[in-house]
C-alpha cells in the first residue's frame, strides 16, 4: 500500500467518512493539534519509565479523541468511546504526584533539563488544542467533554513536569519579574 494519495495535493483532506476540508479548517487546526500533543507525549513516555504506562493509556484517548474531532455529524462509521474516566484517573494521579513535591509559591519557567522541559512544551500544545476545540465549538456540536479532558491533562503535565523535576533532582527555575516601581 502507497502511503502517498495525492489526494491533499490541493490543499484540502478527508474527514473520516470522507468528506473534504481545507486543510486550514479549524477542525482540521483542532484535530492536528491533538496528533500533535500525541506526539509529545509520546516523547514523555519514552524519557520516564515511571509515567510510561499512564501516558501511553492517556495516547490512547488522544487518538480516539482525534478521531471524533476528524468526523463531523454528516459520518455513518462508527467511532471509539473516549474514557472519559480518565479524567479522574489524572486528578488522582495529579494529588498523588503533587502530595511528594514542596508547595509552588512562585511561577516556575519552563527548563531545568530536557524532559521537564518537554513536559512544558506537551502542556503549552495541550493548551492550544484546548483553545482549538473550543473555537470549533462555535461551529460544531463537539462533546464538551473533550474540552475537560484535555483541561486536566494540561493539569496533569504541569504537575508531572515538577514531578519529573524532583525525580531528576533538578531545580526548579524559579519566576522573578521584573518589576519597575
Amino acid at each position: 500500500m502507497k502511503i502517498y494519495t495525492k489526494t491533499g495535493d490541493n490543499g484540502t483532506t478527508s474527514l473520516y467518512g470522507g468528506k473534504r476540508l481545507s486543510k486550514d479548517n479549524i477542525r482540521i487546526e483542532a484535530y492536528g493539534t491533538v496528533d500533535e500533543l500525541n506526539s509529545w507525549t509520546g516523547l514523555l513516555a519514552d524519557e520516564n519509565a515511571f509515567a510510561q504506562d499512564f501516558l501511553r493509556k492517556i495516547q490512547v484517548e488522544l487518538f480516539n479523541i482525534g478521531s471524533h474531532l476528524a468526523s463531523d455529524e454528516s459520518n455513518t462509521y462508527p467511532l471509539p468511546e473516549v474514557a472519559y474516566e480518565m479524567v479522574q484517573d489524572m486528578e488522582e494521579d495529579i494529588d498523588r504526584m503533587n502530595e511528594e513535591l514542596e508547595p509552588l509559591k512562585t511561577f516556575i519557567l519552563p527548563g531545568g533539563s530536557p524532559s521537564v522541559s518537554h513536559c512544558h512544551i506537551a502542556r503549552t500544545v495541550c493548551r492550544r488544542a484546548e483553545r482549538r476545540i473550543v473555537t470549533l465549538t462555535s461551529d460544531a456540536k463537539i462533546d464538551e467533554q473533550i474540552v475537560v479532558f484535555l483541561n486536566r491533562y494540561s493539569d496533569y503535565l504541569f504537575i508531572l513536569s515538577r514531578y519529573i523535576a524532583y525525580k531528576l533532582a533538578v531545580k526548579e527555575i524559579p519566576w522573578e519579574a521584573n518589576i519597575k516601581r
